[in-house]
């Protein structure tokens, strides 16, 4: 076991260990003003302080903590702004005539770090390595599940996407099992990035461990390159691929380095040794490090309280509508995040077409009507209601929430029975089968409202069928269903979503809490770290310090 796993932990509370500073933070405050002078030899350093010391850095993993700097050293097929419009990156341009055939043509000039060309067989390989089951990736079916050829090779019974076809090295043409209008859109991301396909996977199709370190010489796609890594320290280092086929960065180097102690991390940064933070969430972030730090653009991720609706009580549809309307959800909102970065959320839509003009009617607060559906639903009044409990109650802004929303029953409903768990999506414990209520995240990776709606409400999603205990409403389902079927220009594709959403209101399944922001986590003197709604820093080549 290492040692820091081992350390007693310090009985300083956090405010007193940022006031006074902690002794690890003088000690590096000391190296650090060492290495700005060194800064100042050599160029712009970028430190990033990562909350754990991760093991797998592959870029093929799709998701995690590592997954957040993918952009950094991989370009990407496509990528969404911080405005959420998509630009061309390594696909210069795509088409399709039917919304099954899409044609992608590769950028002339796009070239790996060796300077060699960036070919759709790298590109047809990457994605076919992404989809390899041994690879692990925790979302490549979010890219590539409707291409043909996906489902054998995500089953382990093939190893080649049939749907990709090369007809020449800057040509790619994709064939899908179905229709899907913005396919092109699932392609703007860095979940399966873009990689040598000779280097990160082997003659049987799986990938080839560790390709990506430097001692196995690889090539990289993106702004910077992987020059350094020592997993047991916790540290890497970028330098800036010469190549590029982008724009030049602007750093000289990007050095990340494993902090796991949120306190130490937020003193390390308030003194000014690192600038950045792979993602820090503390309740008093924005008194500690100010409102630039942790401010970012509204992504379509929102977070809500989702009622099983197949368990008792509530399985009462006004039981239901008198804990909803029983909440007063401004007062929710301040409990939690008084000073943002996030927004109250009146409905589950955000950050999408659409979501703005959706004719979602927000839930009322009324304590008196609340009380009087309590009274006229099957259990009569509080006395005879079973205990309810929470789950994914975590965190300290979590659980700030959950004790307003319990309180607020006992002021307004003389509800007392109320427990809380922190486990979220499975719990384990002795009342596993009496959970009600499941404080969860829902969204998209796509500005799209009925891939939104499709995740999280639809009756075969893992939302619908897992928090809101098998929940299914015929009218939903079919909206959703023939909005897929309709191009993103079509105003049909987005009223048949709102109608979805607006059925779903009806159902009174959950308390709405907030939108979510796709925060920096770097100071302000940090700039072009503007993140999109795929946790992909959109252009790491502008990002620059001072």
């Amino acid at each position: 076991m290492t040692e820091r796993n081992t350390a007693p932990k310090t009985q300083v509370s956090r405010r007193d260990a940022l006031k006074l500073g902690l002794a690890a933070g003088v000690g590096l405050t000391i190296f650090g003003m060492n290495a700005r002078i060194v800064l100042a030899d050599e160029g712009q350093v970028l430190k990033v302080a990562n909350p754990a010391f991760d093991q797998d850095w592959s870029p093929l993993r799709g998701g995690g903590r590592t997954f957040r700097w993918n952009s950094i050293w991989w370009a990407s097929p496509m990528y969404f702004d911080s405005d959420g419009k998509i630009q061309p990156y390594v696909f210069t341009n795509w088409e399709t005539s039917d919304n099954k055939v899409w044609t992608f043509k590769i950028d002339a000039k796009a070239v790996f770090s060796d300077g060699n060309k960036i070919t759709s067989a790298d590109i047809k390989g990457s994605w076919e390595v992404a989809s390899m089951p041994n690879t692990k990736s925790q979302r490549a079916d979010q890219v590539l599940s409707k291409v043909q050829g996906y489902k054998d090779i995500s089953n382990g019974t093939g190893t080649e996407l049939t749907g990709v076809a090369t007809p020449d090295e800057g040509t790619v043409v994709v064939t899908l099992t179905e229709v899907d209008p913005i396919f092109f859109m699932r392609l703007a991301n860095h979940i399966a990035p873009i990689t040598k396909a000779a280097q990160s996977r082997g003659s049987d199709g799986e990938e080839i461990i560790d390709w990506y370190k430097p001692e196995n010489k690889p090539v990289f796609s993106g702004p910077f390159k992987l020059t350094s890594i020592d997993i047991d320290a916790g540290k890497l280092a970028f330098e800036p691929n010469e190549n590029f086929f982008g724009p030049k960065p602007k750093l000289a180097r990007i050095e990340i380095t494993s902090i796991e102690d949120n306190v130490t991390a937020t003193s390390l940064i308030k003194s000014g040794e690192f600038n950045a933070h792979t993602e820090l969430i503390t309740s008093t972030i924005i008194q500690d490090l100010g409102p630039e730090f942790s401010a970012g653009p509204l992504i379509p991720t929102s977070q809500h309280f989702w009622f099983n609706t197949s368990r008792a009580p509530m399985d009462d549809p006004k039981v239901r509508q008198a804990l909803i309307m029983a909440v007063d959800r401004d007062g929710l909102f301040k409990a939690s995040y008084p000073d943002g970065p996030h927004q109250k959320a009146e409905q589950i839509l955000n950050a999408v077409p659409g979501a703005e003009t959706s004719g979602f009617e927000p839930y009322p607060y009324d304590p008196a009507a609340a009380k009087k559906l309590l009274a006229e639903s099957s259990y009569g009044g509080p006395e005879r209601l079973p205990k309810i409990l929470f789950v994914g109650i975590s965190a300290p802004a979590i659980q700030a929430a959950a004790q307003f929303i319990a309180e607020q029953w006992r002021q307004n409903l003389g509800i007392t029975a109320v427990d809380m768990k922190p486990q979220q999506d499975s719990y384990a414990g002795p009342d596993q089968n009496s959970v009600q209520i499941f404080r969860d995240d829902v969204g998209t990776r796509v500005p799209d409202a009925v891939s939104y709606l499709a995740g999280c409400i639809a009756s075969t999603s893992s939302n619908a069928l897992n928090k809101l205990g098998g929940y299914k409403n015929d009218k939903v389902d079919a909206a959703l269903a023939e909005a897929a079927t309709k191009a993103v220009d079509d105003p049909q594709r987005i009223k048949l979503a709102q109608d979805a959403q607006k059925a779903f209101r009806d159902d009174w399944a959950f308390i709405p809490w907030y939108s979510q922001a796709m925060s920096r986590w770097a100071t302000k003197e940090v700039k072009g770290m503007d993140k999109n709604l795929d946790w992909q820093v959109v252009a790491p080549w502008d990002i620059s310090i001072g």
